[in-house]
């Protein structure tokens, strides 16, 4: 498996993203945003950082960027996309998922680890856990208050495009649990075709057992399998 992880000004989990999918098996190189061909790959990564500073909005100005029409194409093909936090907020400023990503409702940078609870096991990405399985994963965001109007909501319910939510350590869904205000508590999210996934919790730091844990891990050996 080929993958590639996408380079910003900014971008500061480039490295952490490259460690994580050679540990899986998934071959990854490095592509800077201002190139205009994306190398052959079954996988982009679009990591988390602050790219361009979060000038404008959180991922504004990087879904601008040239790399970014090849990145459509990709998934446009078929092609697996990954948005982790930052990349997150690119993916939906590059249309390639719903929504947006605002601040925080205590308006405060949040770095700890939290509770997920996995809403769909159907995908490439997600194959290699149980639905309901609950994760700890952990975030690091000032920006990730997830928001979608009430038919975008419906249509993720329609086909099943949830693929995280935030939880309790039982599973429990509620206020408490949810760290940055995300409406109906949701950490991540596919496209219909579910070949693109945004998530704002970092998989990529918790695929260490040295490091904390394993359960990140699961989604790069997902791919991998699939």
């Amino acid at each position: 498996m080929l993958s590639c992880v996408i380079v910003f000004p900014g971008s500061n989990c480039d490295r952490d993203a490259i460690t994580a999918l050679k540990a899986a098996g998934c071959n990854p190189q490095k592509v800077w945003h201002a190139d205009s061909t994306l190398p052959k790959c079954d996988l982009v990564v679009i990591p988390g950082g602050f790219s361009y500073g979060d000038y404008l909005r959180s991922g504004a100005m990087a879904a601008h960027s040239p790399i970014m029409k090849e990145i459509v194409a990709h998934a446009d093909r078929g092609g697996k996309v990954l948005g982790i936090c930052n990349g997150f907020q690119i993916l939906t400023e590059a249309g390639l998922l719903p929504g947006i990503l605002a601040r925080n409702t205590k308006l405060k940078f949040i770095c700890k680890n939290v509770h997920l609870r996995v809403e769909q096991n159907d995908s490439s990405f997600t194959s290699g856990y149980q639905k309901g399985q609950i994760l700890t994963i952990p975030i690091a965001h000032h920006d990730g208050n997830y928001f979608a109007d009430p038919i975008t909501l419906k249509g993720f319910e329609a086909h099943s495009q949830v693929a995280f939510r935030y939880c309790d350590a039982k599973g429990a869904l509620s206020e408490e649990a949810n760290p940055n205000g995300s409406i109906s508590n949701i950490a991540g999210i596919f496209n219909i075709s579910k070949n693109v996934l945004g998530m704002m919790p970092h998989p990529e730091r918790h695929a260490d057992i040295l490091t904390g844990g394993m359960d990140g891990m699961v989604i790069f050996k997902s791919l991998l399998a699939a």
